[in-house]
């Protein structure tokens, strides 16, 4: 039992020594995120229109 309760106290005092983002790093990473999700959404697309134009053409 004593081994249980050491563990909890050893995750507990790793827990506050997280550095946790400010709102505005949450802010700016989810909109980068964003933003490099619509960029690759965006090529593929484009890829993708390549694709479909070449097989339409060949077949």
């Amino acid at each position: 039992m004593q081994k249980i309760i050491d563990f909890i106290k050893s995750v507990r005092a790793e827990f506050f020594k997280v550095v946790w983002p400010t709102r505005d790093q949450t802010i700016r990473g989810t909109i980068l995120i964003f933003a490099f999700a619509a960029l690759i959404a965006a090529f593929l697309f484009f890829i993708d229109s390549i694709l479909n134009w070449l097989t339409g053409i060949l077949f």
